[in-house]
């Protein structure tokens, strides 16, 4: 699982992710969860977007800045230049933080990663195409009859996909006009990301929805960081 919004950047990965073969919503999907836990330990790589993050503050009536201080680390991504929120591990246990005994103690906000697996997501920049592709899980039990559509509705995958896919593609637009300034030799690179982040993670009010104040915040942010990087619009 890539610990960067979209595409990995990685040619190797990406080749690799572009072989697998993907399932159409009609084709049988049998996996289901056995409720084992094992998905949510020793986990390093469990990447929050911009919604997941919210689904988590709105769920614990927190500011998003304030759950991504108590449970995230961040990181620049090394491919696309942006900053990533990345779940931060139980000091104690070193699993999930919100794994409780065999079970996860924010299952209905619980984040994009979590809800798809043991399935991998691609989503095309250019077209906000997404396609899914089998993984191999570490446990699960069979529910027969069951297809890919039903699966990703089953999940809460299917109702939030329109927002993921515009997450992606506006990534990859910030990722292309951080790189076209000069990315990280850039002398305005960390006053750009720092707003960045702010537009993807926190300026949001867990009383309204998530994605027209995304559409806000990114209406507010390019002109911003088109100045900050001395980029004509």
């Amino acid at each position: 699982m890539s610990l960067e919004p979209g595409r990995t950047g990685e040619p190797e990965l990406e080749a690799a992710l572009d072989h697998c073969p993907r399932l159409k919503p009609s084709d049988a999907f049998s996996f289901a969860c056995a409720g084992c836990g094992d998905c949510c330990r020793s986990r390093r790589d469990l990447v929050l977007s911009g919604l997941d993050l919210y689904r988590l503050a709105r769920w614990m009536r927190l500011p998003p800045r304030t759950v991504a201080e108590a449970f995230c680390r961040r990181q620049i991504g090394s491919a696309t230049c942006l900053p990533v929120l990345v779940l931060r591990p139980s000091a104690r246990t070193g699993d999930c933080p919100f794994l409780e005994g065999d079970g996860c103690a924010i299952h209905p906000a619980r984040p994009l990663a979590c809800a798809l697996y043991p399935l991998g997501q691609s989503i095309d920049p250019d077209t906000a195409r997404i396609e899914y592709f089998p993984q191999l899980p570490l446990c699960g039990t069979d529910a027969p009859d069951r297809t890919l559509a039903d699966y990703l509705e089953h999940a809460g995958v299917t109702e939030r996909a329109g927002t993921d896919a515009s997450w992606a593609v506006e990534c990859t637009r910030l990722t292309d006009l951080l790189k076209a300034a000069g990315g990280r030799e850039h002398p305005r690179f960390a006053p750009a990301v720092r707003r960045i982040e702010r537009a993807l993670y926190y300026d949001y009010s867990t009383r309204d929805e998530f994605y027209p104040q995304f559409r806000e915040n990114l209406d507010i942010l390019y002109p911003v960081v088109h100045k900050l990087l001395g980029i004509d619009p």
